[in-house]
């Protein structure tokens, strides 16, 4: 809209103080908007729109020609606003190993087997295609033997990362642990004997196995799965680079004299008006063309969006007044609560809600939260009450955090323990929440 329609502006427009490149190579930035200006331009504003007689409604109603929120902030620019910094390119693994390869190698043919295994790798690091696969593809004029492709993976599995190049999880490992330092004889041979032949029942943490065929006791293990934990299962992770996704708040809940109370975020907010240059061309001309329409639907934007933040803000507060004890207490005073309750107080459609719910975030003392968080299903209590399903997935987290590593909660004590609190769930209810809360089940928690 801002593109298309001259009579819309945006105050707050993140390119304002940017950096601009002139005809003749200088840069020039733009000057930024100061207060009296736009105090000034408001007024213009204003009044070219009260001598509007092109449209049927009233002019000098403020709310229909301009959003702005005045509770803002004026900052002044200063370096990083000026000149906002640019992310560094980082390095990737095929670059990092390339140059290893070229200081590691003493000849060009030595050289060139090196890159092509590293173009062979994954993300990971590791190898997914034998060497056989990879030197049957090889032009064969090179005349490269076999025994050559080997020597070459052997010196690219001891460049860093180490790890790297391993064609398996146990063969990455066990090129981990024999490079580690401050490991005892003994505890290493233990660990790549466990790693060639048992990883699995390491991973299931079936101990009592693993005692009984290598002849070893607790602290042994104990020992191992300590070295094991500075190894990394996919070294060739460390150089991919994700990109990081930032939420920002929509709500945010503060603490008053008459309690939590929801404020909307200023900074979300865009700040709209009426452009007056373009106000008083229309307001002379006296005309229905097309200024007028886009006029009209700058006016109709501009009250909507006023519109879409108001019912943001009154659903934030309902929610707000029947979870007040999730802002106090936390996630285990969760309160029961569906899209009808609050549509009904509001007088809004329950599909409304849902909408205004979905993608928007609020900003608690327990941290950052989609609005849909505060929904959650009712579970029976034993005194004929209703709990909140995310309350019960909060007291099943808060749990198991405190439970005995060595004996491991079962789901059905779980169950029991809740019940014990008036709760009546289920042990497959149990089960399914502890699968959404990503926590293993009681075979891979049990610790030495």
């Amino acid at each position: 809209m801002l593109t298309e329609n001259p009579l819309l502006e945006r105050l707050d427009d993140a390119l304002d103080n940017s950096v601009r490149l002139l005809a003749d190579g200088s840069y020039s930035g733009s000057q930024p908007t100061t207060p009296a200006s736009v105090a000034e331009s408001t007024s213009t504003s204003s009044e070219a729109a009260d001598n509007d007689n092109t449209t049927s409604e009233s002019v000098s109603d403020d709310a229909s020609w301009s959003f702005d929120d005045s509770t803002r902030t004026n900052y002044s620019s200063d370096d990083e606003d000026a000149k906002p910094q640019l992310e560094a390119h980082g390095i990737t693994l095929r670059e990092h190993l390339l140059e290893q390869a070229r200081v590691t190698a003493h000849t060009t043919r030595d050289l060139g087997l090196l890159t092509v295994l590293i173009d062979a790798l994954n993300d990971q690091g590791y190898l997914d295609e034998s060497l056989e696969e990879i030197h049957a593809y090889l032009p064969t004029e090179l005349d490269i033997e076999i025994e050559e492709m080997s020597s070459a993976l052997k010196l690219l599995q001891h460049f860093d990362p180490v790890g790297v190049g391993a064609r398996t999880p146990s063969e990455c490992l066990a090129l981990q642990l024999q490079q580690l330092p401050k490991v005892p004889f003994v505890i290493r041979r233990l660990a790549l004997q466990i790693v060639d032949d048992y990883l699995t029942l390491f991973a299931q943490r079936d101990f009592n196995k693993i005692k009984k065929a290598l002849d070893c006791d607790d602290e042994d293990l104990r020992e191992v799965q300590i070295a094991m934990q500075r190894c990394y299962p996919h070294p060739g992770a460390l150089f991919v680079s994700e990109s990081t996704d930032y939420v920002v708040a929509d709500v945010i809940i503060q603490y008053g004299k008459q309690g939590w109370y929801a404020a909307l975020n200023s900074h979300v907010i865009p700040n709209l008006r009426i452009n007056a240059l373009y106000a008083n061309a229309l307001r002379n001309s006296k005309s229905e063309g097309v200024l007028s329409t886009q006029l009209q639907e700058a006016k109709w934007l501009i009250k909507n969006m006023r519109q879409r933040f108001d019912t943001i803000l009154r659903v934030s507060q309902a929610i707000v007044e029947r979870q007040r004890n999730f802002f106090t207490h936390g996630a285990v005073a969760m309160k029961p609560l569906v899209l009808r309750e609050i549509a009904d107080t509001l007088g809004l459609h329950e599909s409304t809600i849902s909408r205004v719910t979905t993608q928007k975030y609020m900003l608690t003392p327990h941290g950052m939260f989609e609005l849909k968080y505060f929904f959650g299903s009712h579970v029976a209590t034993e005194t004929g009450g209703e709990a909140s399903s995310t309350a019960i997935r909060a007291l099943i987290k808060q749990l198991i955090g405190e439970e005995n590593p060595k004996t491991p909660l079962s789901d059905s004590k779980i169950a029991d323990m809740l019940a014990e609190q008036g709760m009546v769930v289920a042990r497959r209810t149990v089960a399914k929440y502890r699968e959404i809360l990503k926590i293993p089940p009681v075979t891979l928690r049990k610790a030495l």
